[in-house]
This record gives C-alpha cells, structure tokens and sequence, in this order.
C-alpha cells in the first residue's frame, strides 16, 4: 500500500483524508448508535430492563472501549497509524454485523464488546494523524469537522436503522449496517498515507515517549486533567439523555420507531454537526485575541444548552419539543473539538495518540459508562413514583449534571496559558531550539 509522505503545504491532500477519516468516525458512530435506536424493539424481543439497556449502551461497552484504547494508543504512537485506524474499522464493522445474529442478552453483550474494543483504535491514531497534518492555528477547526462524524453517524444510525427495523427487523438492520464499513477499511489503506510527526509543531519529528514519559508530562499539566474531566460530565448527559432519547418520544409521544428515527436523526446529526464544527471554528478565530476561547466556548455552550433541553423533556407540545431539540444539539456540541485541541497542544507531538486515549478513558468512563446507566437506574427507581413519567423525569435528573462539567472546564480556564507555556518551554528544550 502506498506510505509516501505528504509535503507539509499539500492543502487539497489534508483535507481529504481528514474527510476520510471523518467518514471512519462516522462509520464509529453508526455502529456505536445503531443500537440506541433498536434498544426498545430489542428490549421487546429479549425481555430486557432500561438498566439492562443503560449497561448495555453504556458501561460495558465504555469498559472494554476505554481499557482497549490505552494500549492501542501506546502502539499508535510507535507505528502505522493508518494501519491501525483501517484494522480497528473492519472489526467493529464485523462485530456489528454479527449483532444480528445474537439470540439473547449474553450473546449481543458479547458482541457489542468486540465492537468496544474495535472502536478504541479509531479515534486516538486519528487525532494523532490530524494534528500532524494541521498547524496549531487551525487544529480546532480539523479536529472539530473530524468531531462531526459523531452526528452525521448519528443521522445515518438513527434514520437508516430506524427505517431498516420498521421495514424489515432489527437484525437486518445490523447487517446492512455493519457490512459497508468493511468495505471502507480497504480504501483507507489504499488512500490514507501516514503523515510525518510533528511537522507543523516546534523542532519537528518528536522522540518516541514511553507510556511513563507521557503520564510524567500530564502530571505537570493540570489543565488536561481539568479540561478531561469537565468533557466527561458534558458527555454524561450528552451520552445519558441521547441514549435514551429514542424511547422518550417513543413512549411519552406515541411516536413511531421509523418517525423517531427519521427526526432524531435529521435533528442530532444536522444539528450536532454544525455545532461541532461552529466549536472548533470560533475557537480558532477567538484564541486569536485569547488563546482561554478554546475553553470558555465550550463553557458557555454547556450552559446555554440547558434551557432548550429542559424544554425538550419536561414540555408536552411535541412539534415545540423537537423544534426545541435543534439550539440543544448546537450548543451542546459546541466542546468537543476546542477540548482536544487544547489537550494536543499541552503535550509533545509523540504524546498526542495516547494523550487522546486518556482523554476518551475519563470521558468514556463517565460519560458514556456512566451517562446510560445512571438514566436506566434512576428511570427504573423512579416508576413507583412517576409511572408512564419515570424516564422524562430521569432524563431531566441527569441533565442537571451539565453544571458539573461547567466547573471543571472553568479550573482549566485558570491553568490553560501556564500550562500551554510549559509545554512550549518543554519542547524547545526537547529539541534545542529557543523558547522565545
């Protein structure tokens, strides 16, 4: 397969494979969402709780998603970076097609574990990847159209599977969806070539770091620590509430699985991709004049995202719920792409896959281990008291937590220009040139 590098000034070439790996993450986000959708057919079929469904979307899956990414990401920062995203993609894609075949709950637990542990080498090599192949002044920007891929797999996810299940089964539904992204993997090999490390940042091609090195340097770092765990609670609604989103207007609005579908879909991919690009966008333009917009745009989102969504859940109007959903999915994607940005610029170029599996390991863990669960709980606790009301008001419970995570970035605030300084100092040391 072809490896050349890029030169550093080939515009039109970076831009196309960060559409290409943007289309990966979106394959990611398919066959990671497609079960959100078929949760209430399954639930029907295999007699299964909303706890039973809030582990099986969430904890379990982040368990063995996060542990997979530390050690893929170590690797990742060693080698074929290319290699690594295109193998992780064919098997995620196969596990996911062989989620239809499963009979009971052991079984798609199991499978939809192979598709955890799949997905742990996606994103980590491709934040690497892109941060190579973008300068500092625009990584917010690239990492957040890469950050896209999670809504556009989301409308994709939503209205393909929702229609598939609706027409023809839910197990049908994992295999039309599963099959194409083994196709995929072999145009990323052909195409995608592996970029020169470091060749945008401060004395270019960076040493290798031991998984040691990269701990030592984060300890010194208390803003990625900071910025890590204010993400988490973000994704801890974002996960919670979005995972059971599906069987809220499925339950409490009488709509149809094909209609949830088709809206959630619409709304949360269209939506959620122009709030996640509008992120990186701003940030990039705003940390112009100061370099905290890389923070405090995710801060003010977070906040502002609370109202729309309140309305969603607690209003009964349905058309006013779902037009309400649309400023919700802008404003509450509007974080990611900032925060793994910043997180890329704290540490050296050889640092940057396994400082993206770290950030994911506490983002994941509560978030996306921690969100579904506590939904499913609470919404099951809360059936003696609420009835057919239980899920809205544990959604509305979980959404307080947005406040959370406000707190936390706002510490990162604080901390972002010395740590940033740092580093630079760091690295030019590294590397004998100035600091200045």
């Amino acid at each position: 397969m072809p490896n050349a590098q890029p030169s550093a000034d080939s515009v039109r070439y970076r831009w196309t494979v960060l559409v290409m790996l943007t289309l990966v993450y979106t394959f990611n986000f398919i066959d990671r969402q497609i079960l959100v959708i078929l949760q209430e057919p399954i639930k029907a079929d295999l007699g299964l709780s909303d706890a039973q469904l809030g582990l099986l979307t969430g904890f379990s899956f982040a368990l063995v998603y996060v542990t997979a990414g530390i050690p893929i990401a170590w690797l990742a920062d060693r080698s074929n970076r290319r290699n690594i995203v295109a193998a992780s993609l064919a098997f995620w894609s196969l596990m996911t097609a062989l989620s239809g075949l499963v009979q009971n709950y052991a079984q798609l637990l199991a499978a939809r574990l192979g598709v955890g542990v799949g997905e742990a080498g996606g994103s980590p090599p491709s934040h690497s990847m892109i941060s190579d192949y973008f300068p500092p002044s625009s990584r917010g920007t690239a990492l957040s159209f890469y950050s896209m891929g999670i809504y556009i797999g989301v409308l994709f996810g939503f209205a393909a599977g929702g229609w598939i299940a609706e027409n023809f089964g839910w197990r049908n539904a994992f295999f039309v969806i599963g099959i194409p992204g083994i196709m995929y993997a072999l145009a990323v090999l052909w195409l995608v070539k592996e970029p020169k490390r470091g060749q945008f940042d401060v004395g270019g091609t960076p040493p290798k770091a031991s998984l040691s090195e990269t701990m030592a340097c984060l300890r010194s770092r208390p803003t990625f620590w900071w910025i890590s765990v204010g993400c988490a609670f973000t994704a801890f609604v974002s996960y919670g509430n979005g995972n059971f989103m599906p069987s809220f207007l499925i339950r409490n609005h009488g709509l149809s699985l094909a209609e949830v579908g088709a809206i959630l879909g619409l709304i949360s991919g269209l939506s959620g991709a122009a709030g996640t690009f509008l992120g990186g966008y701003l940030a990039d333009r705003l940390s112009l004049r100061d370099i905290r917009w890389y923070v405090w745009i995710p801060m003010l989102g977070g906040v502002t995202a609370m109202v729309p969504a309140y309305y969603t859940l607690l209003g009964n109007d349905t058309t006013l719920i779902i037009a309400a959903m649309i400023p919700s999915q802008i404003l509450g994607a509007l974080y990611l792409g900032p925060c793994i940005a910043t997180c890329h610029n704290l540490v050296a170029p050889g640092m940057r896959a396994m400082a993206s599996a770290i950030l994911y390991f506490v983002l994941n863990i509560i978030g996306l281990g921690l969100g579904p669960l506590t939904v499913g709980l609470l919404s099951d606790t809360y059936a003696s008291q609420f009835g057919e009301d239980n899920l809205r008001y544990a959604m509305a419970t979980t959404l307080t937590i947005s406040l959370v995570g406000v707190g936390f970035l706002w510490m990162g605030v604080r901390s972002l220009k010395r740590d940033l300084e740092t580093n630079h100092v760091a690295l030019s040391a590294a590397t004998g040139h100035s600091a200045q």
